[in-house]
């Protein structure tokens, strides 16, 4: 299946992905035997199959069978696999918890709730770690939503539009990042069928001789600690606290660099 979102016939996507905002084809008449599903049926048929095979799983020909229809019947509702794939994530998104921000929450938990929805997001959809949708997003009313709730995120921050838009694609950046190592790292440990404190001590005879701390002393020092802390090389929950924290201090700064010049000017 084709992994970047926005490859499809741009007129025909936008109208599946609005078609309960905008009936632009509600009389357009239809060629073939009448319909015997809805288009939400077939997106929810897709995504049951995405979330537990893969997007390599969601065929045309797999998802017709599923819903028991014929391969060509399923063209009447979406298409192509790329339209079903900006309707997937799109409806992901429109999923997604929204609650409103209370004016008294400040802008670090706003970003933090932000950023703990879409590592959400992510385990619960991992095929969407694999998709690109950076320059093409899905522009239904799902991606649309979510864009507005995390934007609002950063109300009050005093930061421009256009920083504000790189400020959220920054921190979005990190989740997806986080969300992909942990996947990758989760399929290792299934492929090898080792735990990594397993792997780790099937190596250890072998690293004790071959790490020579005389040799390698930043190495063995930093490495031994870092992996006792953790109880291997790398922890997911250690990576996504220190790296989420590291996100919000960075742009920390950024926020509150026009403050601090205010402050300045009128002392």
């Amino acid at each position: 299946m084709n992994r970047s979102t926005g490859a499809g016939e741009p007129n025909r996507t936008l109208e599946l992905l609005w078609r309960h905002h905008v009936p632009a084809d509600a009389e357009r008449p239809r060629r073939g035997p009448e319909r015997t599903h809805t288009v939400d049926q077939v997106v929810d048929a897709a995504l049951t199959l995405a979330d537990a095979e893969g997007l390599e799983a969601v065929s045309m020909r797999a998802l017709a069978s599923r819903l028991g229809l014929s391969p060509m019947s399923l063209y009447t509702y979406v298409p192509g696999k790329a339209e079903l794939l900006d309707l997937l994530v799109d409806t992901a998104h429109l999923r997604m918890p929204r609650p409103s921000w209370r004016r008294t929450t400040g802008w670090r938990t706003r970003l933090t709730r932000v950023a703990e929805a879409n590592r959400a997001l992510l385990a619960s959809h991992p095929w969407l770690t694999e998709v690109a949708s950076l320059t093409r997003p899905p522009l239904g009313p799902g991606t649309m939503a979510k864009y507005e709730h995390e934007l609002s995120a950063f109300d009050g921050t005093g930061l421009d539009d256009v920083t504000t838009d790189a400020a959220l694609a920054h921190l979005l950046g990190f989740v997806h990042f986080h969300a992909r190592a942990e996947r990758d790292a989760a399929r290792t440990a299934q492929a090898s069928g080792l735990s990594d404190a397993q792997w780790w001590e099937a190596n250890a005879p072998v690293l004790e001789v071959a790490f020579d701390p005389a040799t390698y002393p930043r190495a063995v020092r930093v490495g031994a600690a870092a992996g006792q802390a953790q109880g291997s090389a790398w922890s997911a929950e250690t990576a996504w606290s220190f790296g989420l924290t590291c996100t919000l201090d960075g742009l920390g700064a950024l926020i509150e660099r026009p403050r601090k010049r205010s402050r300045a000017q009128t002392s």
